[in-house]
């Protein structure tokens, strides 16, 4: 008879918070003064309501637009061409969009170099709004919510655009997102039509302020919301999650997972939310989700809801306002450095593996399988306990194999996933077992 202590098993793997990526380090460029001249130039627009002036120069969301795909421009030209500038186009119309309208995305593609198809996206929505979802002429300078994303995004193509990486990164603007979230699904028609291969989209939302409605400051702390089921689950797949698990290994919860990993070589602590979006509320990665991408929402982690969705006034000596003076750019730099770091580390690793399948059912030991990943010179299998919220345990697997036998280590205690490692160490986000888990 066999007998493996369970706990010695264990003890003598490694054990890590997350899985982390070895890949270039470029956050460090990140700059606080050009994220603020960002800000500064798209509040200055006066409203940047989806409705409002699109042929002014100086005013409104077409001159917001233009000053973005502007500075796309400026870093494709400073990096010889790596980035395509585009801006698909759809007509809309809704209950906050009474007469049909057109909404403009601005998106810099920064094509991969040996997985081109294999896409990564850091999203923002460049619209803004006031107290009136209706009112496209009246300020709404909108600093926080949300041209501090559209400043990280931005950021993020001025840093990232100098290096090189194997998988495609789209820098996307959106518009329409205040008036029904019409600027994420027109991303995720663009990537269906193109046939993209989205494994992760980084949506920034509200990022850059750091005291709250209560007044309570938190500047080392940002929330990474990601849903726990499928958008897209089948009712069959719906009942073999609920019978077998997968409630929380969602491919978006694994994204989050990773991007968490990366909150140290960042500076700032990553909270995971296990919701799709703030209670009640939404944002453009919905839409994403929607058609099937995984995606998660980076949000600050003390909201002012004061400064949200409001007309810029003074009422009993409180200020009111999306206005500049209450971004914290010191906060919002180390948000950027998370986005940027997480990029680059998804970019230069390989592709999550595919295919992934667990057994041992009435066994003492558990076997995971999956198809073989181009550009992974080895695999790593993690598990860790059903009630813990990062990945425990692991052990290294050989490049060369597609199947692993965990001695000791039963099917019915924990949970179990696998990530592609290339031979500089970057490693893919951990896929969990079945419908539930697959990218």
């Amino acid at each position: 008879m066999r007998i493996v202590s369970t706990s010695c098993a264990l003890a003598a793997l490694s054990i890590a918070a997350s899985p982390v990526a070895a890949a270039p380090k470029p956050q460090a460029d990140v700059s606080a003064s050009q994220l603020r001249w960002n800000v500064e130039k798209l509040v200055g627009f006066g409203t940047r309501h989806t409705l409002s002036d699109t042929v002014s120069d100086t005013r409104g969301i077409g001159a917001a637009r233009r000053w973005a795909k502007s500075k796309f421009e400026d870093y494709a030209k400073a990096c010889g061409g790596c980035l395509s500038i585009e801006t698909p186009s759809t007509m809309v119309s809704g209950p906050e969009i009474p007469v049909p309208a057109e909404v403009v995305n601005v998106m810099a593609i920064q094509r991969g170099t040996t997985d081109p198809e294999r896409v990564i996206i850091i999203s923002g929505h460049i619209d803004s709004r006031n107290s009136d979802g209706m009112d496209a002429v009246g300020d709404a300078p909108g600093a926080n919510d949300d041209a501090s994303g559209t400043a990280a995004v931005i950021e993020a193509a001025r840093v990232l655009s100098r290096f090189k990486f194997p998988a495609t990164i789209v820098y996307a603007a959106l518009s329409g997102e205040e008036q029904g979230l019409y600027g994420g699904k027109l991303l995720a028609d663009t990537a269906k039509a193109r046939g993209w291969r989205v494994e992760a989209v980084l949506n920034n939302d509200i990022i850059g302020n750091s005291t709250g409605s209560s007044g309570a400051k938190d500047d080392r702390t940002v929330r990474v919301f990601s849903e726990g089921t499928k958008a897209t689950e089948t009712p069959e797949q719906a009942n073999r999650r609920r019978y077998n698990g997968g409630e929380v290994d969602s491919p978006s919860r694994n994204l989050a997972r990773f991007v968490a990993g990366q909150g140290k070589a960042a500076g700032i602590t990553v909270e995971m939310v296990y919701r799709t979006d703030r209670f009640g509320r939404g944002g453009d990665q919905v839409e994403m989700l929607e058609a099937g991408y995984p995606a998660v929402r980076i949000t600050e982690r003390q909201e002012n809801y004061d400064r949200q969705h409001q007309n810029v006034r003074v009422e009993n000596g409180k200020a009111y306002g999306d206005t500049i003076d209450g971004v914290d750019f010191a906060y919002l730099a180390k948000v950027t450095r998370l986005n940027v770091a997480a990029l680059a580390a998804l970019a230069s690793a390989p592709p999550p593996p595919t295919g992934v399948t667990i057994a041992g059912a009435v066994k003492p030991d558990t076997t995971l399988s999956w198809k073989p990943v181009n550009g992974a010179a080895s695999y790593r299998v993690w598990w860790r306990s059903t009630t813990a919220p990062m990945w425990q345990f692991s052990r290294n697997v050989a490049g060369d194999q597609t199947s692993v036998t965990l001695d000791g280590i039963d099917i019915d205690t924990w949970f179990f996933g696998v990530a592609a490692v290339a031979a500089d160490g970057s490693q893919s986000p951990v896929v969990y077992p079945g419908p539930a888990g697959a990218f």
